[in-house]
């Protein structure tokens, strides 16, 4: 544990198994289980998004994060801002980068909270000690243990789920009178949620649904924990291997979601639509195996809140002090820091859950998807070509996030699906889709400036015989 690559990438030694645990630990969370079906519960169709965002996420994996998982362990790269910095040579865009993993990612280790909280909260234990006691333990064993940790723990936890979900899935419905049974009342019932919902897309929701996906899909690539667990891969063959495997998680994910619908059914009512699977659990299993479930989804909130915190600390300790700071820190030095910033970032998530209302890091966790999105042109776009100018991609990041982040605060932050108003027509998108295009846009034309007025375009250090193949 005495360097990053070992606290922070667990010295790149998984192979395809571990690493499949490990992103499917990463990407499918305990606040996976509680919202996707939350949304269905809430708002029908709509909610079904997240199906096929992981089937668009899986492709786009198999072709781009190989590549960079190449380039990163020839240069000894622990983050994709490192790769951004060797890539471009640019401290501002490397620091812009960092910065936005590290914000996106506060929100999403406090919502691994929040689904804690709602598991704890719906077997009638109240107060914040329990809240405490699980941030105390996901505290101590990342600290001592690094991302090893968590991998360890994902496999325990995603048998966990599998039995969980697929119990649901046929037990429940039995119970209910058969799926026919299930979508008729449940279409029944969403026709008088306010606003109206059904279990097929309404008119006007095809073009939000779409962006959403691939809007999604771009930023899941992206995001610092989905860095982490990618290289810690011990090759470039492991991580095509497991984006040829992650699709059985897609195939739970979809499972998933029709709790959502199961909830309905079974007559579950609340006001917090994220009590809804846990309050079905309570409501159709016997005790021992309601507990059992609910044991899953907290187990399925400490993996990725360990992995988020770990994925941050690195940002923090590589890409922002790092960058910072005029000489190259020692590997001791760095994997000490990282330690004290994991502990730093998780004991500001529990302060976030326990001092402001849940509704805000479910909030700032839609900006985060749209700030994760304009990562795009510089990660992306940069493992294929180094055609952009750094200094152009960096006002580019600026366009997209300001855009971005301008349209879901116009939306008062209850929706990430913005109305844009165009040549007189109306189109409810994704705001993470034409802030990312703003972005690109920006990045090209100031680019073909930048080179017209020979402005420099920094020095690439990384090698050529990395991108081939």
């Amino acid at each position: 544990m005495g360097s990053l690559e070992e606290w922070g990438l667990a010295g790149r030694s998984f192979g395809t198994w571990i690493t499949w645990f490990l992103i499917g630990g990463d990407l499918y969370t305990a606040y996976t289980v509680i919202a996707v079906p939350a949304a269905l519960y809430g708002a029908g169709a709509m909610g079904f998004f997240a199906v096929p965002y992981a089937v668009i996420a899986y492709p786009y994996m198999m072709l781009v994060l190989p590549r960079l998982w190449t380039v990163c362990h020839r240069h000894g790269y622990i983050t994709f801002a490192d790769f951004v910095n060797g890539r471009y040579g640019n401290r501002w865009l490397t620091i812009a980068i960092a910065l936005t993993g590290v914000l996106a990612l506060m929100p999403y280790i406090a919502l691994q909270l929040v689904g804690i909280r709602v598991v704890i909260g719906a077997m009638g234990i109240h107060g914040e000690w329990p809240l405490a006691a699980a941030f105390v333990i996901l505290a101590a064993y990342t600290y001592s243990s690094g991302l090893r940790a968590p991998a360890v723990i994902a496999i325990v936890k995603d048998v966990m789920l599998y039995i969980m979900v697929l119990a649901a899935l046929i037990y429940i419905p039995h119970k209910l009178g058969g799926y026919a049974r299930v979508f008729e009342i449940a279409n029944q019932l969403l026709a008088h949620h306010t606003p109206t919902a059904t279990i097929h897309l309404k008119e006007g929701q095809f073009l939000g649904y779409s962006t959403l996906a691939i809007g999604s899909a771009i930023a899941l690539m992206l995001y610092p924990h989905t860095a982490t667990a990618v290289l810690s891969a011990q090759s470039a063959n492991v991580v095509r291997h497991n984006a040829a495997m992650l699709p059985a998680y897609s195939f739970l994910l979809g499972l998933i979601a029709l709790l959502g619908y199961l909830a309905l059914a079974a007559g579950v009512v609340t006001k917090d639509a994220n009590m809804a699977v846990p309050l079905l659990f309570l409501k159709m299993f016997p005790e021992w195996f309601a507990g059992f479930c609910l044991a899953a989804v907290a187990i399925g909130a400490l993996v990725p809140a360990a992995i988020m915190s770990i994925a941050a600390s690195n940002l923090f300790t590589r890409n922002l002090y790092g960058a910072l700071l005029k000489r190259k820190m020692l590997p001791e030095e760095e994997s000490r820091m990282a330690k004290v910033v994991s502990l730093v970032v998780k004991f500001g998530a529990l302060l976030f859950v326990l001092k402001l209302p849940a509704p805000y890091a479910i909030e700032m966790q839609l900006l985060g998807g749209i700030w994760m999105g304009q990562l795009f042109p510089s990660v992306v776009v940069g493992v294929f070509t180094r055609w952009f100018n750094p200094w152009a991609l960096l006002l580019g990041w600026a366009a997209g996030m300001s855009s971005g982040t301008a349209m879901a605060v116009a939306l008062g932050l209850k929706s990430s699906v913005y109305p844009l108003h165009l040549f007189g027509s109306t189109y409810p998108m994704y705001a993470a889709v034409p802030a990312l295009l703003l972005n690109l846009a920006v990045s090209t034309v100031l680019t073909l400036l930048f080179r017209a007025m020979k402005i420099t375009s920094g020095r690439d250090s990384t090698d050529a015989a990395a991108y081939i193949g």
